[in-house]
Protein backbone atom coordinates (compact mmCIF):
# COMPACT_ATOMS: atom_id res chain seq x y z
CA UNK A 1 0.00 0.00 0.00
CA UNK A 2 2.85 2.65 0.88
CA UNK A 3 4.36 1.63 -2.10
CA UNK A 4 1.47 2.51 -4.41
CA UNK A 5 1.27 5.80 -2.68
CA UNK A 6 4.42 6.52 -3.29
CA UNK A 7 4.67 5.90 -7.01
CA UNK A 8 1.42 8.41 -7.33
CA UNK A 9 3.01 10.85 -5.38
CA UNK A 10 6.62 10.21 -8.02
CA UNK A 11 4.54 10.17 -10.94
CA UNK A 12 2.25 13.28 -9.47
CA UNK A 13 5.94 15.00 -9.10
CA UNK A 14 7.11 13.78 -12.09
CA UNK A 15 4.17 14.62 -14.09
CA UNK A 16 3.87 18.47 -12.31
CA UNK A 17 8.18 19.11 -12.60
CA UNK A 18 7.88 18.15 -16.43
CA UNK A 19 4.60 20.48 -17.24
CA UNK A 20 6.28 23.22 -15.35
CA UNK A 21 9.36 22.42 -17.79
CA UNK A 22 7.60 22.51 -20.83
CA UNK A 23 6.00 26.34 -19.81
CA UNK A 24 9.43 27.81 -19.13
CA UNK A 25 11.33 25.87 -21.75
CA UNK A 26 10.75 28.63 -24.43
CA UNK A 27 10.46 32.12 -22.60
CA UNK A 28 14.03 30.59 -20.49
CA UNK A 29 15.22 29.57 -23.91
CA UNK A 30 14.61 32.89 -25.96
CA UNK A 31 15.38 35.32 -23.26
CA UNK A 32 18.72 33.04 -22.59
CA UNK A 33 19.57 34.30 -26.32
CA UNK A 34 18.63 37.46 -26.02
CA UNK A 35 21.10 38.19 -22.74
CA UNK A 36 24.12 35.92 -24.33
CA UNK A 37 23.79 37.94 -28.34
CA UNK A 38 22.60 41.67 -26.85
CA UNK A 39 25.01 41.71 -24.51
CA UNK A 40 28.36 40.07 -26.81
CA UNK A 41 27.14 42.52 -29.26
CA UNK A 42 26.89 45.59 -26.65
CA UNK A 43 30.13 44.42 -25.60
CA UNK A 44 31.98 44.97 -29.26
CA UNK A 45 30.09 48.28 -29.66
CA UNK A 46 31.67 49.36 -26.20
CA UNK A 47 34.58 48.70 -27.22
CA UNK A 48 35.17 46.14 -24.90
CA UNK A 49 35.28 42.56 -26.40
CA UNK A 50 37.15 39.76 -25.32
CA UNK A 51 37.09 38.33 -28.81
CA UNK A 52 38.48 42.00 -30.73
CA UNK A 53 42.06 40.25 -31.54
CA UNK A 54 39.95 37.46 -32.56
CA UNK A 55 37.98 38.76 -35.05
CA UNK A 56 40.81 41.32 -36.04
CA UNK A 57 42.69 37.74 -37.24
CA UNK A 58 39.60 36.65 -38.72
CA UNK A 59 39.23 39.99 -40.46
CA UNK A 60 42.43 40.32 -42.21
CA UNK A 61 42.80 36.17 -43.20
CA UNK A 62 39.26 37.21 -45.33
CA UNK A 63 37.99 40.56 -45.62
CA UNK A 64 41.30 42.58 -45.23
CA UNK A 65 41.94 44.91 -42.25
CA UNK A 66 40.57 48.11 -44.22
CA UNK A 67 37.48 46.87 -43.70
CA UNK A 68 37.78 45.89 -39.59
CA UNK A 69 35.94 48.55 -38.33
CA UNK A 70 32.32 48.15 -40.51
CA UNK A 71 32.66 45.06 -40.26
CA UNK A 72 33.18 44.67 -36.43
CA UNK A 73 30.57 46.94 -35.87
CA UNK A 74 28.19 45.14 -38.48
CA UNK A 75 28.46 42.36 -36.34
CA UNK A 76 28.29 43.88 -32.85
CA UNK A 77 24.86 45.00 -34.41
CA UNK A 78 23.95 41.87 -36.07
CA UNK A 79 24.15 40.00 -32.81
CA UNK A 80 22.46 42.50 -30.87
CA UNK A 81 19.70 41.78 -33.34
CA UNK A 82 18.94 38.64 -33.16
CA UNK A 83 18.59 38.90 -29.44
CA UNK A 84 16.50 41.32 -29.68
CA UNK A 85 14.35 39.19 -32.57
CA UNK A 86 14.34 35.82 -30.54
CA UNK A 87 12.20 37.79 -27.86
CA UNK A 88 10.22 38.64 -30.75
CA UNK A 89 8.14 34.73 -31.36
CA UNK A 90 6.39 36.17 -34.56
CA UNK A 91 9.93 36.81 -36.13
CA UNK A 92 11.79 32.96 -35.31
CA UNK A 93 11.57 32.77 -39.35
CA UNK A 94 13.68 35.17 -40.13
CA UNK A 95 15.78 35.03 -36.69
CA UNK A 96 16.94 31.47 -37.20
CA UNK A 97 18.70 31.62 -40.34
CA UNK A 98 20.43 35.16 -39.22
CA UNK A 99 21.73 32.86 -36.41
CA UNK A 100 23.08 30.55 -38.17
CA UNK A 101 24.85 32.64 -40.61
CA UNK A 102 26.22 34.41 -37.63
CA UNK A 103 27.56 30.97 -35.67
CA UNK A 104 28.73 29.79 -39.27
CA UNK A 105 30.93 33.19 -39.16
CA UNK A 106 31.50 32.63 -35.09
CA UNK A 107 33.27 29.01 -35.59
CA UNK A 108 35.07 29.97 -38.86
CA UNK A 109 38.31 30.79 -36.70
CA UNK A 110 38.45 27.45 -35.70
CA UNK A 111 39.82 25.86 -39.35
CA UNK A 112 40.55 29.79 -40.66
CA UNK A 113 42.67 30.87 -37.49
CA UNK A 114 43.59 28.05 -35.19
CA UNK A 115 46.88 29.09 -33.87
CA UNK A 116 44.43 31.73 -32.08
CA UNK A 117 41.95 28.84 -30.59
CA UNK A 118 43.83 25.44 -30.14
CA UNK A 119 46.65 24.92 -27.92
CA UNK A 120 47.15 21.36 -29.17
CA UNK A 121 45.42 19.31 -31.39
CA UNK A 122 41.73 18.63 -29.77
CA UNK A 123 43.17 21.11 -27.22
CA UNK A 124 41.30 24.40 -27.45
CA UNK A 125 42.17 27.82 -25.41
CA UNK A 126 39.74 29.94 -23.88
CA UNK A 127 39.00 31.58 -27.15
CA UNK A 128 38.11 28.50 -28.97
CA UNK A 129 36.15 27.07 -25.90
CA UNK A 130 34.03 30.70 -26.06
CA UNK A 131 33.30 29.44 -29.93
CA UNK A 132 32.80 25.76 -28.86
CA UNK A 133 29.82 26.86 -26.74
CA UNK A 134 28.06 28.09 -30.17
CA UNK A 135 27.05 24.03 -30.29
CA UNK A 136 24.49 25.06 -27.52
CA UNK A 137 23.79 28.39 -29.13
CA UNK A 138 22.53 26.41 -32.08
CA UNK A 139 20.87 23.86 -30.13
CA UNK A 140 18.54 26.24 -28.60
CA UNK A 141 17.87 27.98 -31.58
CA UNK A 142 16.71 24.08 -33.10
CA UNK A 143 14.52 24.15 -30.47
CA UNK A 144 12.69 27.28 -30.77
CA UNK A 145 12.54 26.69 -34.25
CA UNK A 146 11.62 23.03 -33.83
CA UNK A 147 8.06 24.79 -32.28
CA UNK A 148 7.52 27.29 -34.78
CA UNK A 149 3.57 25.95 -35.92
CA UNK A 150 4.05 25.29 -39.93
CA UNK A 151 3.16 28.01 -42.77
CA UNK A 152 -0.34 27.19 -43.75
CA UNK A 153 -0.64 27.89 -47.84
CA UNK A 154 -2.63 30.92 -47.87
CA UNK A 155 -3.70 30.61 -51.65
CA UNK A 156 -7.33 30.07 -51.90
CA UNK A 157 -8.08 26.98 -54.25
CA UNK A 158 -9.55 28.12 -56.93
CA UNK A 159 -12.28 27.02 -58.09
CA UNK A 160 -12.63 24.98 -61.19
CA UNK A 161 -14.78 26.16 -64.07
CA UNK A 162 -16.81 24.19 -65.70
CA UNK A 163 -17.15 24.06 -69.35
Amino acid sequence: MLRLAMRKVMLYTDRRILEFAQILCMPLSRVALFFVFFYFGTLKLLGLSPATHLVEELTRKTIGMQHFGAAFIALALIECLIGVLFLIPRATRAVIPLIFAHLMVACSPLVLAPAFVWDAPFVPNMEGQYIFKNIALMAIAVGIAARVTPMRDRRRARPKHRR
